[in-house]
């Protein structure tokens, strides 16, 4: 319990703190000023000034917050900054790069959790070796047999066993060319694949194709160089950014019901799974997270990074700032909106602990 504990603390608190870095590291780059730069939420345990900025350690350790200078025109200016120094004084352009910041440091901690795995752990890769056939299935007729070890398809060489299986679903059910490892003997075999509809990651009936086929479950882990590691680390984040933003859109065009929405709670209960079940998990479940806590704060929803990038993208347009009543009427419609999706999702959360039970 203290270790799940621990590591949702970690987690959540790591991910909105780095998210806050983003923002606190382009607004120095840009000679923005920067009053308060906070660990942790609440009062403040430890506070050094640097410069002109307060350093602090505060109590609540989920995060951390930034106070630029000047990022609400009315508000009172602190001692010691000058008018240059203002975030509201600075182009629109600079401030959109502040904003975005943000979530782009979020994308890019992702990357940097699956470089880390990638080298640190390698790549599971398993074998194209077959195992069961399906009985009178394609690959059966075909002359196939448990024990096979497929080495390439229409002249390209098989990695491993997902490359097979993309290339038989991607096949339109046109006729494959095998060939195949039978012990010490090398065979070509002709496979026409059949369709078939299966079932999306989002539940959606889709179709493909396959052959009758099954992987014998042998592996091996491929260790990458360093450099590779970074190569294997932006295909899967971009992988998990990929099927992000899919879901995102499946949920709006309700391919992906309403009660699926998970919060805090549900966050809570996957990163403590994971921390019993060892480092790697947690780490590959913050990559996913901390990719949906960049996405969510990129969409075009005032309140969040997405809509200061819009406002300021307008702004840059139409070369003038949008009205004050516009801002401040949308803010709230926009704030009203996360407030009810925060509940959907609390709600959402709650009622999956009682069906648990």
């Amino acid at each position: 319990m203290i270790i799940s504990v621990l590591s949702v603390l970690l987690v959540l608190g790591g991910l909105i703190f780095f998210h806050e870095l983003g923002h606190f590291l382009a607004a120095r780059a840009f000679g923005m000023g920067v009053s308060t730069f906070s660990l942790g939420f609440g009062p403040k345990l430890l506070s050094k000034v640097w410069g002109k900025t307060e350093y602090r350690l505060s109590a609540i350790p989920l995060g951390g917050y930034v106070s630029l200078v000047g990022h609400d025109e009315e508000e009172e200016m602190p001692e010691n900054f000058g008018k240059e120094e203002h975030f509201s004084s600075r182009p629109p352009w600079q401030r959109l790069i502040v904003v975005a910041a943000g979530p782009l440091a979020n994308l890019l901690l992702a990357w940097l959790i699956c470089w880390g795995l990638a080298y640190a752990y390698g790549e599971v890769e398993i074998s194209p070796k077959l195992g069961a056939l399906e009985e009178n299935g394609p690959a059966a007729q075909a002359g196939m047999q448990p024990g096979d070890l497929v080495l390439a398809v229409n002249g390209v060489e098989i990695q491993h066993w997902q490359q097979l299986a993309d290339m038989i679903a991607a096949s339109g059910g046109a006729s494959l060319q095998l060939e195949v490892a039978r012990g010490n003997r090398s065979l070509s075999v002709a496979v026409t694949p059949v369709p078939v509809m299966r079932k999306s990651i989002f539940g959606e009936d889709e179709p493909s194709f396959r052959i009758g086929i099954r992987a014998a479950g042998e592996y091996t882990v491929k260790k990458p160089g360093f450099f590779e590691a970074a190569k294997l680390g932006i295909a899967r984040s971009g992988e998990m950014l990929s099927l992000t933003w899919q879901g995102i859109v499946k949920l709006v065009q309700r391919t992906v019901p309403v009660d699926q929405v998970g919060g805090p709670i549900l966050i809570a209960q996957l990163v403590g799974k994971q921390a019993q079940e060892g480092l790697a998990g947690v780490l590959a479940l913050t990559a996913l997270i901390s990719i949906n806590l960049a996405l969510l704060n990129l969409l075009p929803i005032p309140v969040l990074d997405g809509g200061h990038i819009l406002f300021y993208s307008l702004e840059t347009l139409m070369r003038r700032p949008l009205s004050r009543g516009f801002r401040e009427v949308t803010t709230r419609l926009g704030f009203a909106f996360l407030i009810c999706l925060m509940l959907l999702a609390t709600f959402n959360d709650i009622w999956r602990l009682f069906k648990t039970d």
